[in-house]
């Protein structure tokens, strides 16, 4: 008896796009039950939960630091650091609302909308480039994890506290296991933490401040002088910083559809990453610098993250309180930003192969191999000069080159050169519509790449380094518009 084959369909339903799966993309290389397109019941999310994913995501330690980065690495003052947070994050929101379009409307996660710019088999090479940058922010948060449980467990047990580096390695695994499992739990597991860790954050945030506040000037605080040369002008060191700023979340902006996949309408996704991310980055931004200022009165010595600083509270009740809220916080930002973007980037390597649970593994695996030189200084195996805050500061502008073109190629290819049509079956078949490489995503993608290189390693074009995710946005997208143009004149 022959097996009965069908084919796929599509049928709208409200504003989306849902798939009725056949045997011929059951059978096709490219498709997985994880990847697939999400269905009109699975689109659940309201603005709300947009707004307390950007919360969850935006509330975490790295974003503490950031104005201490921008005043100690890229020479500006205390107000001027406040203003590029506020600025940064306003002008990533737009590759970020564009680029969630057709998650929202197909239902696709990342890799497959790279597959219409950049080729069926080619989408893995932006793909895993912005995989390796996930795992290894992975790393960097599973590492402040593994410390908040060492210091939770110090307050509860008066042994662990002896344990010193080993007990933050000893966290750094129990964090470890307990963030891969809430991935592994799917998409709703995701939006609960995020419904619960949101507001838990913004208490924490608020009783530090109430904490802090009675002990230092505010008014001192944001009248800091900037770091560089006196009597230097401040475009060149804003740019920069600004640039830094924006790379912080250029990496969401590539697999904002990962998310918006799971929202209701395009207005949700629209209006909830409006209210949940410039307001949410600045406030907590500027949360650290005061902290960090505060910290030499508080402690003697000036503390950059709010865990250590937080572990110098002499309330034993208090610091369990405020590291369980931390530990949450941190799942909760690790989970949306740097683990779900590579789970589906391993899977659309090879969709046959790697499913959902495999890609978590993956990338914990990785992210762990990427911090492994840090664990091994906390054990007293390895001595290195490097820090983790110097890694990622240097980290963000180096990476935004790298990502500026492929989120400008993104936008051009979806509204302008696709207008916002995808063939959705052909996403998921060879040979079915899209090439299996796209020469025009290549191009645009691997000039502004080449200029980068040239600067870095000549010191020429020096700008192009320096402002990358601007000048590589724009003339990645540039590019991507006038070569894809012409192949389409060309075929027509």
């Amino acid at each position: 008896m022959t097996e009965l084959r069908t084919v796929s369909t599509l049928r709208t339903v409200g504003e989306h796009i849902e798939l009725d799966l056949g045997t011929d993309l059951l059978e096709s290389p490219r498709y997985n039950d994880d990847i697939a397109p999400t269905r009109a019941s699975q689109r659940t999310w309201s603005r709300w939960n947009v707004a307390s994913l950007w919360v969850g995501m935006a509330i975490c330690v790295p974003t503490y630091t950031l104005g201490g980065v921008l005043t100690a690495y890229f020479g500006l003052s205390v107000s001027e650091a406040l203003w590029t947070i506020l600025i940064a994050n306003i002008i990533v929101l737009i590759p970020l609302t564009l680029n969630a379009f057709p998650g929202t409307r197909y239902g696709i996660p990342c890799p497959v909308v790279l597959r219409a710019s950049f080729g069926i088999i080619g989408s893995n090479v932006p793909s895993l480039i912005r995989a390796l940058v996930a795992c290894g922010w992975f790393g960097v948060q599973t590492l402040f994890g593994g410390i908040a449980i060492h210091l939770l467990l110090s307050a509860i047990f008066d042994g662990w506290a002896a344990l010193g580096g080993t007990g933050e390695v000893l966290g750094f695994f129990i964090f470890w296991v307990a963030n891969l499992t809430v991935v592994i739990r799917g998409s709703e597991s995701i939006k609960f933490l995020e419904a619960l860790a949101a507001p838990l954050l913004l208490i924490v945030a608020f009783g530090l401040l109430v904490w802090a506040l009675p002990k230092i000037s505010l008014s001192e605080v944001l009248a800091t002088p900037a770091t560089r040369p006196e009597g230097e002008p401040v475009t060149r060191y804003f740019l920069s910083g600004l640039t830094a700023m924006v790379g912080f979340w250029a990496t969401l902006s590539l697999n904002i559809p990962d998310f918006s996949r799971y929202a209701r309408r395009q207005r949700s996704q629209v209006i909830g990453q409006i209210m949940g991310l410039p307001l949410t980055m600045l406030l907590f931004a500027g949360l650290g610098v005061v902290l960090t200022a505060a910290s030499v009165e508080l402690t003697g010595e000036s503390i950059s993250d709010p865990i250590n600083l937080i572990g110098r509270i002499d309330n034993d009740i208090g610091v369990v309180i405020a590291m369980i809220m931390i530990i949450l916080a941190t799942i909760s930002t690790n989970t949306a930003a740097n683990i779900v973007s590579p789970t589906n980037v391993f899977q659309n390597v090879a969709p046959r192969i790697i499913n959902e649970k495999r890609g978590v593994i993956i990338t914990g695996l990785i992210g762990l191999a990427l911090m492994s030189w840090e664990l091994l200084k906390k054990l007293g195996w390895l001595e290195t000069d490097v820090s983790v805050e110097s890694l990622y500061s240097n980290w963000l502008l180096g990476y935004s080159s790298l990502l500026g073109p492929i989120a400008g190629i993104m936008v051009v290819d979806y509204f302008l050169i696709k207008n916002q049509e995808y063939d959705l079956l052909a996403l998921y078949q060879d040979g079915a519509g899209y090439p299996a490489w796209n020469k025009a995503g290549f191009i645009a993608f691997l000039v502004p790449v080449a200029l980068t290189l040239i600067a870095v390693t000549t010191g020429a074009l020096s700008w192009f380094y320096d402002f990358g995710w601007f000048t590589g946005s724009i003339l990645g997208g540039l590019i991507y518009y006038f070569v894809a143009k012409n192949e389409r004149g060309v075929s027509s």
